[in-house]
């Protein structure tokens, strides 16, 4: 029964990771061309201009490089694939530091995925 309920809250944490992912990656493409416009709009500015340029490709880069490591964890975990509980864990613990929905996001999939029974449906054959 324990089995069936970790299985629920796993299916759970990766739904939630290839959501977000999918937003995040849509978020980091808005952020693109939002600060690509604002560049543009800069004019005759150069220190604002070359701070927009390194933000424009900076930031939708990190976002999209951690929503990517969030959807592919998400598909993993949907299929209990080992790696995928310790990609999923990293990203995760990185995500508490995006307060207020990062942090419960990451608070509960830590709490699953650092449960026996979780890691137990990750290691059929390991005991303990």
């Amino acid at each position: 029964m324990e089995d069936t309920r970790m299985k629920k809250h796993v299916t759970v944490v990766g739904a939630i990771h290839i959501g977000f992912g999918i937003l995040g990656l849509i978020g980091a493409l808005a952020v693109f061309f939002g600060l690509n416009f604002a560049r543009q709009m800069a004019g005759g500015d150069e220190v604002g201009a070359m701070v927009l340029k390194f933000l424009s490709f900076s930031l939708p880069l990190l976002i999209g490089f951690m929503s990517t490591l969030g959807l592919v964890g998400g598909i993993g975990l949907l299929s209990f694939q080992p790696w995928a509980r310790y990609l999923v864990i990293v990203v995760a613990a990185l995500g508490c530091l995006n307060i207020p929905i990062g942090t419960l996001k990451g608070v509960y999939s830590l709490w699953v995925l650092l449960q026996d029974d979780t890691i137990k449906l990750f290691n059929p054959t390991r005991e303990g």
